[in-house]
């Protein structure tokens, strides 16, 4: 049984080395808008996704990219053998949470307020290898 365990851990090691994910959280812009970048890179290779994130012009291209650029990082930092080019890595998976929202009141006519909600946002990146070419 040892043994079995020993190769299972091993196997799930190897997993998690073709794997690399960043995290950015309560980044100051609307979910929703945040959505509509996420939604152009996902499942599209590293290269040209920068490229996508590079030269769009809404805002929230900025964060994504910078946090695409950390996870390119971090999969250097579990590979420091492999390089880039060889691994062929893709946008596995993004994903876009609600995060905390500032409730603030706007004065409305009549003396009545109307609830004004700044949202916020949680961005996950997931980049994984496709090695299927190697095969």
């Amino acid at each position: 049984m040892g043994v079995r365990k020993r190769e299972r851990a091993e196997q799930v090691k190897e997993a998690k080395k073709q794997v690399a994910f960043a995290k950015l959280n309560n980044c100051p812009t609307s979910p929703r808008k945040m959505r509509l970048v996420a939604d152009l890179v996902r499942g599209e290779k590293v290269e040209r996704a920068l490229h996508i994130l590079k030269f769009n012009s809404k805002d929230a291209s900025k964060s994504i990219e910078k946090l695409l650029l950390s996870a390119i990082a971090n999969w250097q930092a579990k590979n420091e053998d492999a390089s880039i080019e060889d691994a062929e890595l893709f946008v596995k998976e993004i994903r876009v949470d609600g995060g905390s929202m500032l409730k603030r009141l706007r004065p409305a006519p009549q003396g009545r307020a109307h609830r004004i909600r700044k949202r916020s946002n949680h961005v996950t990146i997931v980049l994984g290898e496709n090695n299927n070419t190697q095969s």
